[in-house]
């Protein structure tokens, strides 16, 4: 009976582990949602020169002067504007050319803000003739704001993702509006929103501070208005106001500002591929070439491989690059220089007006690449250190680290994108955990995907996670196991790159993405009328609060340890599950030891020798274990020790 029973649990693990690995070959395709909601319907978008505009716009609604790129396109929006004329006088702006598109509302106009020109307001005047038909005030701003404030994302953070409509309401009162198209707050609903917002982070800083978090990563939070499953913030409907939901602009700064004020460094979530089918500028399109059209809605097919293939057909690369991420998410099309510009210029925008201290792009893949490297390199020229990370839901090293600046892998292409989100770490780290080690598998796999590092300029730069808000919760893949949850805390805080944990992790929150909103789950205690608050200790069970101090306990050790933040690493080749690294600088030497067998194992210390120098004991950092170099230790089962080399 017990050899039928251990086939019918190696079974399982092969059926899960297939089901794991088409997941990954499948590159992330969203969710569906429920029946019997009605989901946007594709329509050939066309300009519309009757519309009635209830706003004008123009964008970016403000700049700065001394700016490395002295050119500036403003996108004007109002009533029938095409055929005005515009007109500036103000010492050093002039302007160098005007473009008019298939909408009549929408004028182009790209000034020249020359070195030297004082901060100050101007006036830009829509002439027909001699007569002034419309009048707009435009300011430029000295750059004594967020050009100052960024501290660049490094390896020595510890990021803390958060879904704010998922984590604490602060302001009850901006819940609901009902000029927005969603009008409800149902919290029993994972497609509605739930009511988080900016305020209810700032009121838990505390909270993320004392748990050793460096930087914070917010899903997007730039307005959403649109009528089903927005929470999420991924179909953006006005890239430079905040969703009124979650606050506005001026307490997102504030925000930004108290975070930095604690060393906490603020990173902005940002999307190149698509919009909400209810932003404003799809609503009355500029162009019809402004999105990836087609004659019926075309999905993308989420295969990464065919924009590097050397035999790709031209079919495949196109459906890839130009269908649809879904059906109410507009494709956008960046080979349209305005809408390039428009997007670029948004960037720099935020990072100067709100001091930010690092992007990460979504869906990186899908976008024309040729715009991602422009978009890569006009963001370094203004801010040369400052540090962005692209999601790469690929599969296969080589696939992911093509996303990479300066690899040399394409002959005559550099993507200008620094670092990735390390998506085969986190496959490594799940098999090595579920998996018995073989030649490849297992601990193995941790071992052959580090040893690919050589295929990016800067790996350390790569975002090291063992779940997010698209995927399954770590506690529920490594079937709520404390012991090997402990060992993926550990390894995530003590291998390169720069680790970031999903929120709620780090109390034993679970469950699988089947769909992704069963992982979007309120943070307990977020809520007046929560009838538990775990952002405190007394509101966590023993099991959870035991968790919590072991994921603090590293993380805040890390935050000192020159080792873990920019040490060099040294990998052992596993052996019989074991699996053995080393973080050093030359005043510090971290072992770590990862027993990925249940049993205990006696490990001989002298294969490691060549690590030891001078020292001779290692103290353990979370127990305080004082163990001898010259001998041997027990590594304890599905567990994995930090220790520190003494003499």
């Amino acid at each position: 009976m017990s050899q039928f029973i251990q086939s019918i649990s190696f079974l399982t693990i092969l059926i899960c582990l297939s089901f794991t690995l088409v997941a990954q070959e499948e590159e992330g395709e969203p969710q569906r949602l429920p029946d019997g909601v009605e989901k946007s319907k594709f329509k050939h978008h066309q300009p519309n020169n009757d519309y009635k505009i209830d706003q004008s716009r123009i964008c970016p609604p403000s700049w700065w002067v001394g700016m490395k790129n002295t050119e500036l396109e403003l996108l004007i929006y109002d009533q029938d504007i095409a055929s005005y004329y515009p007109s500036v006088s103000y010492d050093g702006v002039s302007i160098k050319g005007v473009s008019r598109l298939e909408n009549e509302n929408y004028l182009f106009v790209m000034l020249d803000i020359a070195e030297g020109t004082r901060p100050g307001t101007f006036s830009i005047e829509l002439k027909d003739g001699s007569t002034t038909k419309k009048k707009y005030n435009y300011e430029l701003k000295p750059r004594n704001n967020g050009s100052e404030r960024i501290a660049t994302l490094s390896s020595e953070d510890f990021i803390y993702l958060i879904m704010p409509d998922r984590f604490a309401n602060g302001d009850a009162s901006n819940d609901v509006f009902k000029d927005m198209h969603q009008k409800e707050l149902r919290r029993d609903k994972m497609y509605f929103r739930h009511g988080g917002d900016l305020q209810g982070i700032l009121d838990k800083l505390d909270y993320l501070e004392e748990l050793g978090v460096t930087a914070l990563w917010l899903n997007p939070v730039l307005e959403n208005d649109q009528p089903y499953e927005s929470y999420h913030g991924y179909a953006i409907s006005d890239h430079y106001n905040v969703d009124r939901r979650f606050g506005d602009n001026d307490l997102f700064v504030k925000l930004t500002d108290e975070c930095q004020k604690r060393g906490i460094k603020m990173i902005m979530d940002i999307i190149h591929n698509h919009v909400g089918d209810k932003h404003w500028f799809i609503q009355d399109i500029p162009s019809e070439d402004w999105l990836n059209q087609w004659d019926e809605f075309t999905r993308t097919t989420y295969r990464a491989p065919t924009l590097m293939d050397p035999h790709v057909s031209d079919y495949d690369k196109k459906l890839m690059s130009d269908g649809w991420f879904d059906n109410h998410m507009p494709d956008l099309n960046q080979r349209n220089p305005h809408l390039a510009r428009y997007l670029i210029q948004n960037n720099i925008w935020w990072i100067e007006y709100a001091g930010l201290d690092g992007y990460r792009i979504d869906t990186y893949a899908y976008p024309d690449q040729a715009f991602m490297a422009d978009w890569g390199k006009a963001i370094q020229k203004e801010y040369p250190d400052f540090h962005m990370f692209a999601e790469t839901w690929v599969h296969g090293n080589a696939i992911q680290s093509h996303f990479t600046e300066n690899n040399n892998l394409t002959e005559g292409y550099n993507s200008y994108m620094p670092a990735v989100t390390d998506f085969q770490l986190y496959y490594a780290i799940n098999e090595a955990l579920q998996r018995n080690q073989g030649w490849t598998e297992g601990a193995a796999r941790i071992y052959f995907t580090l040893a690919k590092d050589f295929l990016y300029e800067n790996a350390d730069g790569n975002v090291v996670f063992l779940d997010n808000h698209d995927l399954s919760r770590f506690y529920s893949m490594i079937g709520e196991n404390d012991d090997k949850f402990k060992s993926g805390i550990a390894f995530l805080l003590t291998t390169r790159g720069i680790p970031m944990m999903y929120y709620g992790t780090e109390i034993l929150l679970k469950n699988y993405s089947d769909p992704d909103g069963k992982v979007r789950q309120d943070f307990p205690g977020g809520w007046k009328e929560d009838k538990v608050d775990k952002f405190k200790d007394a509101g966590r069970t023993p099991q959870e609060q035991e968790i919590f101090s072991y994921v603090k306990r590293i993380a805040n050790y890390r935050k000192n340890s020159n080792a873990l933040k920019h040490g060099k690493l040294k990998q052992f080749v596993p052996v019989d599950g074991l699996y053995a690294y080393f973080r050093y600088t030359d005043d510090e030497t971290i072992m770590v030891i990862m027993n990925t067998h249940e049993k205990e194992v006696d490990v001989p210390l002298k294969r490691f020798s060549e690590m030891f120098g001078d020292y001779n004991k290692a103290k353990e950092i979370v127990s305080g274990e004082l163990i001898d170099l010259s001998g041997s230790f027990k590594a304890k089962g599905y567990q994995t020790q930090v220790f520190r080399l003494v003499d």
